[in-house]
């Protein structure tokens, strides 16, 4: 049985979930059912999904064939995007929270300093409950993630841990359904030895570990990896099965890898982002091999960098057995564009508090009331979702 998510970073992130003693729990349907026999798992509800649910939805995806949309969140505007997104087009979501995300959250004129750390968590646990409080009315399934956290970053890890740990003695789950640790410069033994460190931890309290094994170029909030070697961005199968052997011992761990594949944060120019989905092909093939259990893939893939990936490399990518992609640099200029729209079409009534084209006397206060074009914000970064859902074939799935 498959309990492995393996994020693999090729264009996105990838990761894998590997709790032996979730197994039994976990039901395969067969290699004959086809995708509109596959219901939803009944464990999966409305709200934030986490410890068992949140393998079942895993499980769900790859089984149906899609992947589920990781989007970064800045503010209340944002979230409610991707809250309002899945409700639309009958998708789960993955709202999840950089560091430099929390801060901003918190407000950055208490995110400097010695408070950048706690800043942060305090702006991740908000962005938390805030979502907590609305997914169930929102009816759509969601997963509570943070993003990329380096070594220098362990003690906004580490408050996060506290938060959940906490948030766990008063209602018996977590706060967030999982955690990002990206020690991908560290070397491969220091890396794995301290996400099994920090995965026995989060077993005790059904936290889900994503990995990242490799380095995913580009720049995304802080994490600069533009002038990396560029043989650093191609993990090998060898090395991923190695993880999958030391996290699969933690008991009741629950995990995934990102692996890099190519994958890079941002937009560029056709041809200057060089991917290698069939590098998940061939993962999936060398674990299945060396477990020996008949199950051709023992992996959840996740990629990040997903934003201006091709349509046919998402497709090749999910066939493989992707559950997420990360698009966060596209949701960016969504959020962006829809402000940009709302001022071109509405720049003579914002222009002065009194007076525009109706009359000199006439008040333009309904035009810049900050909400019109914060909405406008929303909607336009709703249906980009909406294509990211559609590319991910994720849409009409509960």
């Amino acid at each position: 049985m498959k309990v492995v998510i393996v994020s693999l970073a090729f264009g996105v992130a990838s990761a894998f979930v590997s709790p032996t003693s979730v197994r039994s729990a976990l039901t395969t349907p067969s290699m004959s059912a086809v995708a509109s026999d596959i219901k939803l798992p009944a464990s999966v509800k409305p709200g934030v999904v986490t410890g068992q649910a949140l393998v079942d939805l895993l499980q769900y995806a790859q089984d149906k064939g899609f992947a589920i949309p990781a989007v970064n969140a800045v503010s209340s505007c944002g979230i409610n995007a991707c809250l309002e997104a899945a409700a639309k087009f009958q998708g789960p979501m993955i709202v999840q929270f950089s560091r430099g995300g929390g801060q901003f959250i918190a407000g950055k004129s208490v995110a400097g300093g010695e408070n950048q750390d706690s800043a942060a968590v305090a702006g991740c646990v908000a962005g938390a409950l805030h979502v907590r409080q609305l997914a169930e009315l929102y009816g759509v399934p969601v997963i509570l993630h943070t993003d990329h956290c380096m070594r220098d970053w362990l003690p906004w890890f580490d408050g996060l841990l506290e938060a959940n740990e906490k948030y766990y003695a008063l209602h018996g789950e977590p706060l967030f359904s999982s955690h990002m640790l990206d020690l991908s410069e560290d070397t491969l033994e220091d890396n794995i030895a301290t996400c099994v460190e920090y995965l026995e931890r989060m077993s005790k309290i059904d936290l889900l570990l994503e990995m990242e094994l490799g380095i995913t170029g580009g720049e995304e909030d802080g994490v600069d990896n533009s002038d990396v070697d560029s043989s650093k961005l191609y993990t090998q199968p060898e090395e991923v099965y190695e993880v999958y052997k030391a996290l699969n011992k933690v008991p009741n761990g629950k995990f995934t890898v990102a692996a890099a594949f190519g994958n890079v944060h941002g937009v560029y120019s056709p041809g200057n982002v060089k991917l290698q989905p069939v590098i998940l092909h061939n993962t999936q093939k060398f674990i299945s091999e060396q477990n020996g259990d008949g199950n051709d893939k023992p992996v959840f893939f996740v990629f990040h960098g997903g934003s201006g990936s091709s349509r046919e490399d998402i497709h090749y990518a999910i066939e493989a057995g992707t559950i997420k992609m990360n698009i966060d640099t596209d949701t960016q200029w969504s959020f962006w564009n829809g402000i940009r729209e709302y001022e071109a079409k509405n720049r003579d009534y914002l222009q002065t508090q009194i007076g525009n084209p109706d009359g000199p006397d006439k008040p333009n206060k309904k035009y810049y009331d900050p909400r019109m074009a914060l909405r406008a914000a929303e909607e336009c970064t709703v249906e980009r979702l909406g294509q990211a859902m559609e590319d991910l074939k994720c849409v009409n799935v509960l």
